[in-house]
């Protein structure tokens, strides 16, 4: 059926989208822990080539998002948020029907440009939260998102590390089958958040990804916030690029100790964002809770990069947890600068910002990785990509430091 639903329904609104993306991200996690494993196997057990090969993976499916994010935001404020969500949720079954019977590299490349193209269901959910939640209230649904983001990663890589000690290619199966699954729930029963009066018309040329970038200029205190977000996702990037590599490498895990470890860091994302961030923003405010965040960022990767085993590593999970503040509080901080006829054009400049650390981070990352596991390189500084996520997170707080307050309270 198709709703299009007032404000006064968006707790019904926010039940609804966050059952969908806690499948895609269930989906999603379910493949982080054998991955690597499969490309290594492709690779015949090289894996400084195969850390290189997976830097270029994330490379490419950052590019595709790069083109796509922003189209598919401008589609969403034209023809509404819903069928956007259901055909991200059916590329995201191809794809991963398409790694799950890979023969090859190749194949394995090509799911992952058919996943750069479709993921768009993250912004998309995003401009849908915004449609039906006031300003007031944004923090507290985006942490919601994020926590949905945390339980996913908490189900699913344990669940991946699982089925791929009986077959690497299994988890992939089990991840289609979900988001084909999605896919169905929301054509029965998703409605549309985006009523017809907050419309705009669709245009190629504020679609494409350097005029979507544009938006940052067109407000003020906009550009600052998300150069700060930047900062912040381009850090991230060494969690999806190289925890799995490093983790195996440094301290001998398997695969179901993997899943595991990053089910503990999808739980403490689900319990800071879930239930802490509405009263933290509401006790400190949402510019203090971003450097509450980037600063618990900060000191728990420095902490994953020195760790000297596995205890240790384990022990600074939730110092990152806190991490986790950050997102809510710049999403909910950008949309205040932006009118509810442009919030899916600016979740889709959001992506487009993902899409570009998605772009670097991966190849930069695993480059550091594949540096430090070398001949001659100091054991205890194995850990280089998460120091300099630390570093980087230290540049976003002397950059939200430098705007004015006013700007981001």
């Amino acid at each position: 059926m198709r709703l299009s639903l007032p404000r006064t329904h968006g707790r019904a609104a926010t039940a609804f989208i966050l059952i969908t993306v806690g499948l895609d991200m269930l989906a999603l996690g379910i493949i982080v822990p054998v991955l690597p494993k499969l490309v290594i196997d492709l690779m015949a057990g090289d894996t400084p080539s195969a850390a290189h090969m997976l830097g270029l993976f994330g490379a490419s499916w950052a590019a595709m998002q790069l083109v796509c994010a922003p189209i598919l935001g401008s589609l969403s404020d034209r023809f509404g948020r819903r069928p956007v969500i259901l055909l991200s949720n059916l590329g995201l079954g191809i794809d991963y029907v398409l790694m799950a019977m890979a023969p090859s590299i190749g194949w394995l490349f090509a799911g992952r440009v058919v996943s750069g193209a479709a993921a768009a269901s993250i912004p998309t959910a995003a401009a849908y939260l915004t449609d039906v939640t006031p300003p007031e209230k944004r923090a507290a649904a985006f942490g919601l998102l994020g926590a949905t983001f945390g339980l996913g990663f908490i189900l699913g890589p344990a669940l991946g590390g699982i089925l791929g000690q009986t077959d690497p290619r299994l988890p992939f199966w089990v991840a289609g089958g979900l988001s084909l699954l999605n896919a169905a729930y929301g054509l029965l029963v998703l409605p549309e958040s985006l009523a017809p009066a907050n419309r705009a018309p669709f245009s190629w040329r504020r679609a494409n990804p350097i005029a979507a970038l544009g938006l940052l200029r067109s407000q003020p205190g906009l550009g600052g916030i998300a150069a700060v977000y930047w900062l912040s996702y381009l850090a991230h990037e060494a969690l999806p690029a190289t925890f799995v590599l490093y983790t195996m490498h440094r301290f001998d895990w398997e695969t179901r100790t993997i899943g595991f470890a990053l089910a503990g860091i999808g739980l403490g994302f689900a319990v800071v964002q879930g239930g802490m961030t509405s009263a933290i923003v509401r006790t400190i405010g949402e510019r203090h809770t971003l450097l509450l965040g980037l600063v618990s960022g900060c000191l728990g990767f420095a902490a994953f990069g020195f760790a000297r085993d596995g205890a240790g590593f384990v022990l600074a999970i939730p110092l990152l947890a806190f991490w986790g503040l950050t997102g809510p509080a710049a999403q909910a901080l950008m949309t205040r600068c932006v009118a509810a006829d442009g919030q899916g054009r600016l979740q889709g400049t959001i992506q487009s910002l993902r899409g570009i650390s998605n772009l670097i981070g991966p190849m930069v990352f695993t480059t550091l990785f594949a540096w430090a596991i070398g001949p001659g390189f100091p054991r205890h500084l194995t850990g280089a990509a998460f120091l300099v996520s630390s570093l980087l997170l230290v540049s976003a707080v002397f950059a939200l430091l430098r705007l004015a307050p006013q700007r981001t309270s």
